[in-house]
């Protein structure tokens, strides 16, 4: 993993293996120190490509012996390799055995220790750290897994499957022996040995099965399942109801741990997953936290059809399965959330996700297409564009081909595929041959190319009304802007949804030039597949006001060239509760971009204010609703309308955007929090989290307008009801109201907060994840996040403990991390060597913070690129973390120069 072992690979080279593994029988003695792991493989030639050795991976391992049809073979070593060169022509048995050291695993890929327990994490390339294997996805074998372990300290020993024979032996030792019948990649192997409790649920399906649901978490936390149970119950019978898929298994497995680099993963029938995606409660949980276990379970289980019975040929295709999982687990919460605001509320912040995350994504030194096209290190491309764009590219061919049309393509494609490795090219056929005619299979060569390239492609939209002929012709054209390694993009199919609305606020019918009479919508979709297309409307009463990409129908940055007289007309009347929120934050957007870009104070106009006093005060629309619509667009997506970036500019002109609407409306904003308080029990569904959302939201302005010499109340009522609340979203609301504000009573509340809950770890992360994306002012924030490192529960070899602060402030709060004296770049190159050191994979995404560097202003610009050459001069850094930035250095036309001796030792 270190300097010397990089390759490039590229999607163009591969080739199919030249064996196929068809059983694997795995023995493991579990020791902290030294596991055992006894390896007996089934092996046929790929009789497909041409003969060679048997080439199969393994790093951090001890090698102890190979047997072949049960003879000692020779063998060789090269690098990450052990290779053996004669073996039969025929079918043979292959039998390796080596040892591990679990409790040395810090990287937490492979087999590890947590928490005296032992865990696996095998995607993308972990399962090469635990024995020699053909670790490749496209070698799906059928696993026998025998664990042997302490019974006092193991007490559940489990792995995918069904679960076969238990014994106790010799020792005080014990067994577990279990079968999965289905092929599988090795990336999805799992096995667990812990002293944990489960919850359980039978339930029946409506194939009319039995299976067994169990929930594994460590004593003390089974009262905190209760609701990942309710949303893998929930899941089980949406996929089986909305898609015609059963679950397939006697059993299914999840289990958490603290200790975990990922959210969850989707181990066949042994989903194993971080605990802050799966405890909850409502003392120590969000309503964002129930929300987000709900979608993740749905993520993991969803996986078992479109992931594990059929998976990814290749890394490159990696998207084939999380692009389209993470669109089911997207409709299957907008269907959990029942109502059309609700809904409307899943959508907004599934794209609000994909902008903060993915566009600058694309506009970065890390940008890469949907299906890329080479790496150096896999888990490199576990990234936003793979999972959020993917997710939007599977979202257009639902558009383009309907429901119905895509549920049948779905079908079809498990028909094809069940049981195999196949690709995103796979999947396209599948769903346009079931749908014959439609605008996917006209023009699914040119769909394809969301596949192949990268970067956010830029739609134009230009209306002429016509008044006398009483036709209106939209002019829509694209391009996409260049990205590392890819000029001169193609047109791509953009579905753009839309409807047309009276100035007045009426939406009116959509009949194009030439189409029959007859039944005529007022919404429909327009196939962009060119440079540039006209589309003449007729019979239009006048000139309309267009709400185009309702939905956010694809991908793209729109310019519709539209004023603020027109999109007051669609916050207030449209339709489209997409277009309405993003009229609110084009308006909001517009008035920001004018003060950093004119570099004078920025001062809210009165229409503006009334517009937004009206959304607060509106009677029909969601409390959830509001509260989005009210918030002001994200310091990072104000970033990524500039061409030059001054991130000092850009906070203080949000932050005078927040300082006058907190006074401007400081009665509705008290109005709001006494009028949407919940007094029922606590229940994390839409209607009361949306109440609660305005309520914090209001509470938020009202203090920091009280510390800006407002109504001085505010700040105490906060502090009460962080005493005084009944569940988290409550009492974390008030206590990040106080210390945005930098009220006086904040450094009170955090210690108090602390106090109450320094037995939470998850709660914990909270308390140092507020504190680091805290507002910034006068270097305050930048000043507790140095002190808070030494802090007693501060440990960078937790994930979740080093994402909840240092990644808090690197990634999410740029006003206090991009600092004129370059402190923030020190402190990151800093972090980045030292998770290096111990945890790649962390370390590779704190890397990502610095993507984007080249788009700086300067000081800001210099001062990021001596920080970057400060870790890449670093002689023994990861694949994870060199890939990254030399990536980022690639973008600068000036050399790199040699980083000062001192940093070069850190």
């Amino acid at each position: 993993m270190r300097e010397g072992t990089a390759t490039l690979i590229r999607r163009e080279d591969y080739v199919a293996p030249v064996f196929w593994i068809r059983t694997v029988d795995l023995c493991f003695d579990l020791e902290p120190a030294k596991t055992l792991v006894t390896s007996k493989m089934r092996l046929e030639r790929n009789a497909g490509v041409p003969h060679g050795p048997l080439r199969l991976h393994g790093e951090e391992l001890n090698l102890l012996r190979v047997l072949i049809d049960g003879e000692s073979v020779s063998f060789r070593q090269e690098g990450h390799e052990l290779i053996i060169d004669n073996v039969p022509d025929a079918d043979f048995n292959l039998e390796i055995r080596n040892t591990c050291a679990p409790e040395k695993n810090t990287a937490l890929s492979g087999l590890y220790t947590s928490g005296g327990g032992f865990f696996t994490q095998c995607e993308a390339e972990g399962f090469r750290r635990i024995t020699y294997f053909l670790d490749r996805p496209d070698v799906m074998a059928v696993y026998t897994v025998t664990l042997r372990a302490d019974k006092a300290r193991y007490p559940m020993l489990l792995s995918n499957g069904n679960l076969l024979e238990t014994a106790t032996l010799d020792n005080g030792r014990h067994l577990a022996k279990w079968h999965d019948p289905f092929p599988k990649p090795s990336y999805l192997f799992a096995l667990v040995a812990a002293d944990l409790v489960a919850r359980e649920q039978r339930i029946r399906t409506r194939a009319g099965k039995d299976h067994l649901l169990q929930v594994y978490v460590r004593r003390g936390d089974l009262e905190k399942t209760e609701h990942a149970m309710n949303s893998l119950i929930a899941s089980v019978v949406w996929d089986e109801a909305r898609f015609k898929l059963p679950l397939d298994l006697e059993r299914f497995m999840v289990v958490g741990v603290s200790d975990f680099n990922m959210g969850a993963m989707e181990n066949k029938g042994l989903n194993i997953f971080n605990t802050a995606a799966l405890l909850a409660s409502p003392a120590i949980s969000t309503d964002a936290d129930f929300h987000r276990i709900e979608s993740i379970v749905a993520h993991e289980y969803f996986h078992n059809w479109t992931g594990n019975r059929v998976t990814c040929r290749d890394w490159f295709q990696l998207s084939l399965k999380e692009g389209l999982t993470v669109f089911r687990d997207q409709e299957f919460s907008q269907d959990m959330a029942a109502t059309p605001s609700a809904r409307a509320v899943c959508r907004i912040q599934d794209v609000r996700a994909l902008r903060a995350m993915q566009f600058p994504e694309d506009a970065g030194s890390m940008a890469h297409a949907v299906r890329p096209d080479q790496y150096v290190e896999i888990n490199n491309f576990y990234t936003a564009t793979v999972y959020n764009k993917g997710a939007e590219v599977v979202r257009m061919y639902q558009t383009l081909v309907g429901r119905e049309g895509f549920a049948k393509g779905m079908s079809l494609y498990f028909e094809r595929h069940d049981g195999q490795a196949v690709t995103c090219d796979d999947f396209a056929q599948a769903i346009a041959d079931a749908n014959p005619g439609s605008p996917l299979s006209t023009r699914l060569d040119t769909f394809r190319r969301w596949y192949s390239q990268a970067g956010t492609p830029r739609l134009q939209a230009r209306g002429a009304y016509d008044a006398d002929a009483r036709t209106y012709t939209l002019t829509l054209s694209q391009a996409n802007p260049a990205t590392p390694g890819q000029d001169g993009k193609q047109p791509q199919v953009i579905p753009v949804a839309l409807g047309l609305l009276s100035r007045e606020g009426r939406p009116l019918p959509l009949t194009l030039q030439g189409e029959d009479g007859g039944t005529v919508a007022t919404e429909r979709v327009l196939v962009l597949d060119q440079a540039e297309q006209s589309f003449v409307f007729v019979d239009v009463a006048g000139e309309p006001v267009p709400s185009l990409l309702r939905g956010f129908s694809a991908p793209v940055v729109l310019d519709d060239g539209l004023g603020d007289a027109e999109l007051l007309v669609l916050l207030k009347h449209d339709s489209d509760a997409f277009n309405r929120w993003e009229a609110s934050q084009r308006l909001a957007l517009a008035r920001i971009l004018g003060a950093v870009r004119s570099g004078e104070p920025l001062t809210l106009d009165a229409a503006y204010l009334d517009a937004m006093r009206a959304v607060l005060r509106h009677a029909d629309l969601d409390p959830a609703f509001k509260a989005l619509a009210l918030q002001l667009p994200d310091e990072a997506y104000i970033a990524e309308q500039l061409t030059e970036v001054d991130p000092q500019a850009v906070h203080a002109a949000v932050a005078a955007a927040q300082e006058q609407l907190a006074t401007a409306l400081q009665a509705d904003w008290a109005w709001a929090f006494e009028t949407h308080q919940v007094s029922a029990g606590y229940s994390p569904d839409p209607v009361q989290s949306g109440k609660r959302a305005l309520v914090n939201l209001s509470l938020a302005m009202l203090v920091l307008n009280a510390t800006r010499g407002g109504d001085g109340v505010w700040p105490g009522r906060a502090y009460q009801r962080i005493k005084d609340a009944t569940n988290m979203t409550d009492r974390l609301g008030a206590l990040s109201a106080l210390v945005n504000a930098h009220a006086e009573l904040a450094d009170s509340a955090l210690a108090r907060f602390h106090a109450q809950f320094k037995g939470e770890a998850l709660v914990i992360d909270k308390w140092f994840a507020m504190q680091g994306r805290a507002a910034e002012q006068d270097g305050k924030t930048f000043a507790r996040v140095k002190q808070l490192m030494k802090h007693a529960d501060f440990t960078l070899k937790n994930p979740n403990r080093a994402r909840s602060l240092i990644f808090s402030l690197c990634m999410f709060n740029p006003a206090a991390f991009h600092r004129a004296d370059a402190a923030g770049y020190v402190f990151w190159a800093e972090q980045v060597l030292a998770l290096d050191a111990i945890n790649p994979q962390v370390a590779g995404r704190l890397a990502r913070v610095m993507d984007r560097w080249t788009a700086l202003a300067e000081p800001y610009r210099g001062a990021a690129r001596e920080a970057i050459v400060r870790v890449a001069a670093k002689p023994d850094l990861s694949n994870d973390v060199r890939e990254i930035v030399e990536r980022a250095l690639a973008l600068d036309p000036r050399p790199a120069a040699a980083a000062p001796a001192e940093a070069v030792q850190g």
